[in-house]
């Protein structure tokens, strides 16, 4: 009691109401400051995230790359975003709402599917160069679809570099996208290929076989093992939205 009184009275007088303001003003000032009060900085990650639409993961690697004078995780991004940091009235999507969501739906364990088919090679048996992105040419395979039965995207994404190829085939069929896959990688160096289990990839021996190379797959309702391709798809939906 005696210290509460020596904090926080004004000569013999004592005021609740301004002992809780001096405790709150003392709380504030002996926290860290939040990396987005920096306006420089708060300013750079709004541009990004706003007008370039980038996600949080790709600001944190541009600012790092960029040697920017203030470095944020997109941890902390992702905080600012919920918190409302990122809401701009001229904007009519809050910052939440521009956040990118996968839009493929997910099976859950033991769901039945009509993908199965054989594989040649499992995730795990994959070289460890391509484990580590440590080179170029291993990529990662999918598809973007359209409309329910039309035309779909076929996606192959650098592991190392992140750099896509896309083609549009007609349908999605293992003919279509196996065509396509060997247009798309004819000429480019390819050490691996990683689909998913999506049955378009079912006769896959046909690519091995042309491309000379090994394809991996990974176990059943796990496409996240892939997250190179799943996360340029993202992008790639951004701009070409699902007609």
């Amino acid at each position: 009691m005696s210290r509460e009184l020596k904090r926080n009275s004004d000569g013999n007088t004592y005021s609740a109401s301004q002992a809780q303001a001096r405790y709150q003003q003392r709380r504030e000032a002996c926290h860290r400051p939040h990396k987005l009060d920096d306006p420089v900085l708060h300013e750079q990650v709004k541009r990004l995230f706003l007008q370039q639409h980038w996600s949080p993961e790709q600001i944190q690697h541009r600012l790092r790359h960029e040697g920017a004078a203030h470095a944020i995780s997109y941890a902390t991004i992702y905080r600012g975003i919920y918190a409302g940091r990122f809401n701009d009235p001229d904007w009519v999507k809050s910052g939440k709402q521009r956040l990118r969501h996968r839009g493929k739906k997910r099976r859950s364990k033991g769901e039945p599917t009509n993908d199965n088919f054989p594989v040649g090679h499992e995730l795990s048996e994959r070289p460890a160069e391509a484990q580590a992105r440590a080179r170029i040419g291993d990529w990662e395979a999918d598809t973007v679809a359209g409309v329910v039965g039309g035309a779909v995207l076929v996606t192959l994404t650098d592991r190392k570099s992140r750099f896509l190829r896309c083609a549009r085939v007609e349908k999605k069929t293992a003919e279509h996208v196996n065509a396509a896959m060997i247009a798309l990688l004819e000429g480019q160096i390819v050490h691996s290929i990683t689909p998913d289990r999506g049955k378009e990839f079912a006769r896959h021996a046909m690519v091995a076989e042309a491309l000379g190379v090994k394809i991996y797959f990974p176990p059943p309702y796990q496409p996240w093992q892939r997250g190179t391709n799943e996360n340029t798809n993202g992008l790639l939906r951004e701009y070409c939205p699902k007609h």
